[in-house]
């Protein structure tokens, strides 16, 4: 058996690869960090918590994305968990902070638990797919609504930012979204509706806070948090890698992302886990012509994210000069793919699609009971709507 070739990433980098580290970067920052910083905004948390969120975050991905990339000679793409930023919008206010903190704690010692037992794939056919992909599309669904609201506060800047989004997807996909934040950052400028007198360029100052423990914190923050990052990030990018030709180990990659979640959830991480969208990017042709050197487009994504991590504070800063509007409305554009996809499979099988719709319907209601949260109760209802029109109906 042939021995692989000597690990070299400077001499295995190519231009295409940088780059390509660089557009997964971006695509990652401008399509959900704007939803933490309204989750943070929304919890009443300081620009301090905030920055050190942004902070925990990046270097926890950083360490993922370089280490595993170079220990597998694959690109293993880390991401911190886009529908979870989300579910926070409407979970965290009212749940203090500590709390919250040990909700993020519990998710990650689930994803621990699982990968050190190895029952990813029995646990996940537990949950069905149509379900999981419903409860995904219900939180995300409440969030993209909020461009409409935008656009009635806004009208010139958000139908310029759509139709920038959607010339983007017509001709270049990939940068659709940024171009809808760059044209709405120019056309906000223009219309004097940016504050930047806060903004300034300084270093991330971490920020500790000791986590504390509660049913409903757990119930309402930490279980539909470990669903949607098991749905919906670890599956799908354990998917994009096989499906370039990677095959990876998955237990080692949960293993090792879980324990880097815990170690930096202290500090606001509210969990990394596997990349679907840009470990496509890093995967693909693009990246490198080379299969076993594509490895190095993800460590340079992992360089970009520790970049951009250290100068946390200046990000919370930015996007705190920017009109709501202009935030609520890229935010939702960052999402529509997502709601697309989960909507699409949601309804692939129809035994499952009225199980399906009640998951979504209740999850994007955003209703709570007796303190939990709806992603909580519309997989409950789903699963309960799944089980009364299909047990024993085969029989």
């Amino acid at each position: 058996m042939t021995q692989p070739p000597r690990l070299r990433p400077l001499a295995d980098t190519s231009l295409s690869a940088v780059v390509a580290g660089f557009i997964a970067m971006l695509t990652g920052y401008t399509s959900s960090l704007v939803l933490m910083f309204q989750a943070g905004q929304a919890a009443g948390l300081s620009s301090g918590q905030i920055s050190s969120w942004i902070w925990s975050l990046s270097i926890g991905m950083a360490i993922c994305c370089i280490g595993l990339s170079l220990r597998y000679r694959a690109p293993v793409m880390i991401a911190w968990s886009t529908p979870g930023a989300a579910l926070l919008i409407t979970s965290l206010p009212g749940v203090p902070y500590s709390e919250a903190i040990g909700a993020y704690l519990f998710a990650s010692a689930l994803i621990l638990l699982i990968g050190l037992t190895g029952t990813f794939d029995r646990l996940m056919r537990r949950i069905p797919a149509s379900l999981a992909a419903a409860l995904l599309a219900g939180v995300l669904f409440k969030i993209a609504l909020e461009i409409c609201l935008a656009a009635e506060q806004q009208p010139l800047l958000v139908l310029s930012m759509f139709i920038a989004y959607l010339l983007g997807k017509r001709w270049q996909p990939r940068y659709a979204v940024l171009a809808a934040l760059i044209v709405g950052s120019l056309l906000a400028g223009t219309l004097g509706l940016l504050n930047f007198t806060g903004v300034q360029l300084q270093v991330a100052v971490p920020e500790w806070t000791t986590p504390s423990f509660s049913l409903g914190a757990i119930i309402s923050i930490g279980i539909p948090l470990f669903i949607v990052a098991m749905a919906s990030q670890n599956l799908p990018g354990m998917t994009v890698l096989r499906a370039n030709g990677y095959d990876v180990p998955a237990s080692p990659l949960l293993n090792t992302t879980a324990l880097v979640s815990l170690a930096v959830a202290p500090f606001g991480s509210h969990g990394i886990h596997m990349a679907a969208i840009s470990a496509a990017i890093c995967a693909g042709p693009e990246a490198h012509e080379d299969p076993q050197k594509r490895y190095t487009a993800a460590m340079w994504c992992g360089v970009f994210y520790a970049v951009v991590g250290i100068f946390g504070a200046t990000l919370a800063a930015l996007f705190g000069a920017l009109p709501k509007a202009l935030i609520l409305s890229i935010a939702a554009l960052a999402l529509f793919a997502s709601i697309i996809g989960g909507l699409t499979q949601a309804m692939q099988q129809p035994a499952e699609r009225e199980a399906a719709l009640v998951t979504f319907l209740v999850t994007a209601s955003g209703m709570s009971l007796f303190s939990v949260g709806s992603a909580f109760w519309g997989i409950v209802a789903g699963l309960i709507t799944l089980v009364i029109l299909n047990w024993r109906k085969a029989a």
